[in-house]
């Protein structure tokens, strides 16, 4: 896998790590402010940087293999058991 792909993914799955565990939180302390204001932030953050993976690298799920109409993009892309 290229550098700037394996930087990027690793990225990804610190955003949507922060998300769910500050979810986690969340279910037990609901009305916390400051916590859905981060949850809401991170979960900005990692969409965005998912997009940028799926622009640099290729589509991180099925759903997202839609960009190329002659193509089946999702298999072309590294497997993730295939990430270093």
């Amino acid at each position: 896998m290229d550098m700037d792909c394996e930087r990027a993914i690793r990225e990804v799955m610190a955003a949507d790590f922060t998300c769910y565990d500050l979810a986690l939180y969340l279910n037990t302390h609901p009305f916390d402010t400051r916590a859905l204001a981060v949850y809401y932030s991170s979960v900005q953050r990692a969409r965005s940087l998912r997009e940028n993976y799926e622009r640099m690298c290729g589509p991180l799920t099925a759903q997202a293999s839609t960009r190329t109409l002659n193509c089946w993009e999702w298999a072309l892309t590294p497997w993730p058991w295939e990430w270093q």
